[in-house]
């Protein structure tokens, strides 16, 4: 099922923050962030490597009426991926792993519905927005419920975590865009994250790698870029296949819940009583999504497989 290969790959990037929490403290967010890419997109690029022969994994032919060529599409998804990864460490190291997920998690898919409309013009459904609206009130009850004291909230990492959420919309919708364009998500996903790894390798050598001298360092790389990016993403391009940009990017709104407990679990954060309630609206919200209309037939707006116009 579509919906819950991005379930899984939402829990997987749900652990980045208590990752980076948990490893050395001289691992910045800049230099933790290339390591991911670096680490996650030169697995992502093997694996398409490993694939190289088969028909599946081949880059897509982009149609002659496209005006954007694949290649400008790659660049630009692989751009925001590199955008993220500094932003998102930003939010969480400056405004606490449950709130900085949060807001980068919970605006992705308002950002997210919005490019989708403009680039296919395709209204993202209803459906989308009754799903949004109830799972980010979720999410907006659940940031508000950490106690006060537990995590300062700063102007700084809020606009980064926001910058964080533009980011992801951006390479989720190209993502989407390659798909539809008849390229296989494993490609999808290691053309995008292999041309981030390519970037990312001479920021990370601009930054201090002492912590990667460290075993809890090495751990902490290896997470980041194995099961947060590796595994995560392979999982999140297949369900991508059959769903919407949007639809994906509000079935990833249980990456926040996953954050938010694993900062009381393990981080020791606080939550208010009001986080039980912040939960189970984001899990209302997502079930109006996951849950087949009646009839069990799937939605004709899930299962976007024509081009893009004018893309």
């Amino acid at each position: 099922m579509p919906a819950l290969l991005i379930l899984l790959a939402a829990v997987c990037f749900g652990t980045t923050g208590t990752a980076l929490a948990l490893g050395p403290d001289s691992a910045s967010p800049a230099s933790a962030g290339a390591v991911r890419i670096v680490v996650g997109g030169a697995l992502l690029a093997m694996v398409v490597f490993a694939r190289r022969s088969s028909r599946r994994g081949a880059p897509p032919r982009a149609a002659a009426r496209l005006r954007v060529p694949t290649v400008v599409l790659v660049l630009v998804g692989a751009a925001a991926i590199v955008a993220y990864q500094p932003t998102f460490f930003l939010g969480t190291t400056r405004a606490g792993v449950a709130v900085g997920t949060i807001v980068a998690l919970g605006s992705a898919p308002i950002f997210t519905g919005l490019l989708e409309w403009v680039a296919t013009r395709r209204f993202p459904g209803t459906v989308w927005i009754v799903a949004t609206v109830v799972a980010s009130v979720g999410v907006a009850l659940l940031g508000g419920a950490l106690e006060p004291g537990s995590s300062r909230v700063d102007p700084v990492g809020i606009a980064g975590s926001l910058g964080a959420g533009a980011s992801y919309a951006v390479y989720a919708l190209v993502a989407k865009l390659l798909l539809m364009r008849g390229a296989h998500s494993t490609w999808s996903m290691g053309a995008l994250f292999g041309s981030a790894a390519a970037v990312s390798l001479p920021i990370a050598l601009t930054t201090d790698l002492s912590w990667l001298a460290r075993p809890d360092g090495v751990a902490t790389a290896v997470w980041l870029g194995v099961v947060t990016t590796g595994v995560a993403y392979v999982l999140f391009g297949r369900g991508l296949s059959d769903v919407r940009a949007s639809t994906a990017a509000t079935l990833t709104l249980v990456e926040p819940l996953t954050a938010a407990l694993l900062g009381v679990l393990i981080l020791g954060e606080t939550l208010a009583a009001t986080a039980a309630s912040g939960i189970a609206v984001v899990a209302a919200g997502l079930l109006v999504l996951v849950v087949p209309r009646r009839g069990g037939a799937p939605r004709r707006s899930e299962r976007v497989t024509s081009r893009a116009d004018g893309f």
